[in-house]
C-alpha cells in the first residue's frame, strides 16, 4: 500500500504541520475537526468546539463511539492551567455482580451484548463540561450533529468494512440494528450516504428539555432528562430482553433506569511524570494512562541512541519497556479507592523502581509475564493465547489485529483556542457492532464492562458502582507548569504504545508534530488484552513496513517474533499545540486511513 504524497515543503511530512495563532483543532474525522473549527469561528472556547464535534462523531463514527459509550478527558483552562481529568467513564450497574455472570453461565464477561454494558457516560459528561467550562447553549452545539444526522454522512470504507462484518449477526440475531444500519436490505458501500434520523430525533428531543432561566440550568435540565427521563427508561426496557452475546448464548442486560441515575461526572487531579523536561499528565489506575508515564520513566534510564524508534535497538528497547509496565497494568491497576490509588501510583512511578524496572531489558526479547514488586500482591490473569481462545459470535472492541489491519476501534478529538483553554478527549464505547441498536434512541449500548475480571481477587474485578478499567487514555503535556500540548488516538491496548512513539520522538528527537505522526509504528501485543476474549501474544511485535528490512532483521535477531504490517497501518493518532509565550498554536492529524485532520488559523 502506498503511503499518501509527500509534501514540497518536507520530504518526511505527508502534510504539513499546521501553525496560527486563533484556534486548532484536529480529530479523527474531518467532520468533526471542520465543525469544531466552527464553533471557534464563531466566538465559542475550546469545550464548546470539543462537545459539538465530539456529538458529529457519534454521527460520522458511529462504529468507534456512540451516546452509549464513553470518555476521558485531559484539560486546562486558560484561567488554571493546572491539568484535570473528566471522568466520564460510567460504573457497573447494580445488577452487574461476578455471581450473575457465573450463574449465566460465562467464564468472561462477554464482548458484545448488553450484559457487558457499563452505565453511558459520555453524553452526560459532554454536556456537564458545555455547562462548567463552555459557553455555548445546548442547541446550537447539537445543530452540527443533528444536521448530519438528518441529512447524512458519507460512509468511510471502514465503517463499510465493519458493517459487512457484522450483516449475518444483525440479520440473524439484532433486528434492531439491521433496521438501522441497513435499511436497503444491505451493507451501504464506501462513500454511500447514510442517515440515522432516530438519533436526530433523540438529539432534538434532549434540546427541548432544556428549560431554565440560566444556559447552565437549561443543560442541567437536560442532563436530568437524559439520566431519568425517556433516555433511561428506553435503554432499560430494550436491555431487558434477552438477545445474542459474543459468547455465542443469549442474555438480558441488567442495567436499569435507576442506574442511568447513579452516574455523575467528575473532575480528577492528573497522575504526571517528567519526560526530557515535559510534564505528561494522564487518567489514573482506572484508565491504562500510568502505563505511558511508567514507559517513559523507564525510558528515562537510557540514553537517546538506545531509545531511538528508528533503530533496532530503540524498537527493542521501547518495546521491553510497554511489556514491563503492561503487566504491572494487569497486576496492580483497577478503580481503586482513592487513597489506595494514589500509593499505587507513586510506587510505580517511583525513581527506584522504575530504575529496577529497565535494568529488567537485555539484549534479547522477553516473552514472560513480569509484574513488578511494589509491596503488594500482584494479581495474576490467566493468561490464554489466540491459538488457544474459544471461537466466539460478535465482537468486542475491533482494534488493530496482528497483522495490522485495523476494523475499528475508538476516535479522538483535540481543540486549543486563542485564550489559551485546551482539552484532549477519547470517546469511545456504544460502537454499533458492541450492542443491538435501541430503536427508540438510535444508538446502542457499550460493553466496557468486558475489561473487567470475574474474579473478586483482580484489582479490576467486576463489582456494582465501580468503574471499568478503560483503554481511553488522552494526554496533555505542560512546560513549566504550562499546557503546550494535547495528543491521543484510538487503539485499544495500542493508544499509549503509539503516544509514546510520539513523545520519544518529538520530546527525546526534535521532531516536528505532522513528522512525528507520520514516522513509521510498531506495538507489541505481549500481555493480556483488555477485550474479549482476552488474549495475549507473548513476543509479538508488529511493526510498519515502512521500518525497513534491516529493523525487522535485527528485531528478530533479538528474538522478538515480528508480523510486518501494511506501510500505514497502525494509528491514529492527532495533536494541538500552543507555545504560552507567544500564544503560537499548531496541529497534526494522522494520514493513517484517510479520516483524520487538522484544521486551524
Amino acid at each position: 500500500m502506498a503511503g499518501p504524497p509527500q509534501t514540497d515543503t518536507d520530504p518526511h511530512t505527508t502534510r504539513p504541520t499546521l501553525r496560527g495563532s486563533f484556534g486548532m483543532c484536529a480529530s479523527t474525522h474531518w467532520l468533526a475537526s471542520a465543525t469544531a473549527q466552527s464553533v471557534l469561528e464563531r466566538g465559542g472556547n475550546a469545550f464548546d468546539a470539543a462537545v459539538a464535534g465530539a456529538f458529529v462523531l457519534h454521527v460520522a463514527e458511529p462504529h468507534l463511539n456512540g451516546p452509549g459509550g464513553d470518555l476521558v478527558a485531559v484539560l486546562a483552562t486558560a484561567g488554571d492551567p493546572s491539568p484535570v481529568v473528566l471522568a466520564g467513564q460510567g460504573h457497573a450497574p447494580r445488577g452487574a455482580t461476578i455471581e450473575h455472570f457465573l450463574a449465566e453461565g460465562l467464564d468472561h464477561v462477554p464482548g458484545a451484548g448488553a450484559l457487558a454494558t457499563a452505565v453511558p457516560g459520555a453524553v452526560d459528561s459532554w454536556l456537564w463540561l458545555l455547562a462548567e467550562h463552555g459557553t455555548w447553549d445546548l442547541p446550537e452545539v447539537l445543530a452540527y450533529a443533528i444536521h448530519y444526522a438528518e441529512h447524512g454522512v458519507p460512509v468511510v470504507p471502514q465503517l463499510a468494512r465493519v458493517l459487512a462484518t457484522v450483516e449475518n449477526l444483525f440479520r440473524t440475531h439484532w433486528p434492531t440494528s439491521y433496521a438501522l444500519w441497513m435499511p436497503e436490505g444491505r451493507v451501504p458501500r464506501a462513500h454511500e450516504t447514510v442517515v440515522n434520523t432516530t438519533y436526530a430525533r433523540t438529539l432534538r428531543r434532549l434540546c427541548a428539555t432544556g428549560t431554565g432561566g440560566s444556559r447552565a440550568a437549561r443543560i442541567r435540565s437536560t442532563r436530568r432528562a437524559w439520566r431519568t427521563g425517556f433516555v433511561a427508561n428506553a435503554v432499560a426496557e430494550f436491555a431487558a430482553v434477552p438477545h445474542r452475546h459474543s459468547s455465542g448464548t443469549d442474555h438480558a442486560g441488567v442495567i436499569t433506569a435507576a442506574d442511568f441515575a447513579d452516574f455523575v461526572p467528575s473532575l480528577e487531579p492528573a497522575v504526571t511524570a517528567e519526560f526530557r523536561g515535559t510534564t505528561v499528565a494522564k487518567a489514573g489506575l482506572w484508565s491504562q494512562g500510568p502505563v505511558l508515564l511508567q514507559a517513559l520513566s523507564l525510558l528515562d534510564h537510557f540514553d537517546d541512541e538506545q531509545i531511538d524508534p528508528s533503530t533496532a535497538q530503540g524498537v527493542h528497547t521501547i518495546a521491553e519497556a510497554v511489556k514491563l509496565a503492561m503487566a504491572d497494568r494487569e497486576a496492580f491497576y483497577g478503580h481503586l479507592d482513592p487513597a489506595r490509588a494514589e500509593s499505587v501510583v507513586r510506587q510505580l512511578l517511583r525513581p527506584g523502581y522504575s530504575e529496577e524496572r529497565a535494568r529488567l531489558i537485555g539484549p534479547v526479547a522477553s516473552t514472560a509475564f513480569r509484574p513488578g514488586d511494589i509491596g503488594v500482591p500482584p494479581y495474576a490473569p490467566p493468561l490464554v493465547t489466540a491459538q488457544d481462545a474459544v471461537p466466539a459470535e460478535g465482537v468486542g472492541e475491533p482494534t488493530v489485529q496482528q497483522t495490522g489491519e485495523t476494523r475499528g476501534d475508538t476516535c479522538h478529538i483535540d481543540v486549543v483556542d486563542r485564550w489559551g483553554n485546551m482539552i484532549s478527549a477519547t470517546p469511545s464505547g456504544g460502537w454499533l457492532q458492541s450492542s443491538p441498536a435501541v430503536p427508540d434512541l438510535g444508538f446502542a449500548l457499550g460493553t466496557r464492562l468486558q475489561m473487567t475480571w470475574l474474579d473478586p481477587a483482580a484489582p479490576s474485578r467486576l463489582e456494582p458502582g465501580r468503574r471499568p478499567r478503560t483503554t481511553l487514555s488522552p494526554t496533555l503535556l505542560l512546560r513549566d507548569g504550562r499546557p503546550v500540548a494535547s495528543l491521543g488516538t484510538p487503539g485499544g491496548d495500542q493508544q499509549d504504545q503509539w503516544q509514546l512513539l510520539y513523545l520519544v520522538r518529538t520530546l527525546a528527537f526534535g521532531l516536528g508534530p505532522q513528522e512525528a505522526i507520520d514516522a513509521p509504528a510498531f506495538h507489541t501485543k505481549a500481555f493480556p488484552s483488555s477485550f474479549w476474549p482476552r488474549t495475549w501474544s507473548p513476543g509479538s511485535l508488529v511493526v510498519e513496513e515502512r521500518a525497513g528490512a534491516a529493523v525487522v532483521d535485527g528485531l528478530r535477531e533479538r528474538g522478538h517474533d515480528v508480523a510486518v504490517s501494511g506501510p500505514w497501518s497502525q494509528g491514529r493518532l492527532s495533536v494541538v499545540t500552543r507555545d504560552p509565550d507567544t500564544g503560537a498554536l499548531g496541529a497534526a492529524a494522522n494520514p493513517r486511513g484517510a479520516q483524520g485532520y487538522a484544521v486551524g488559523r
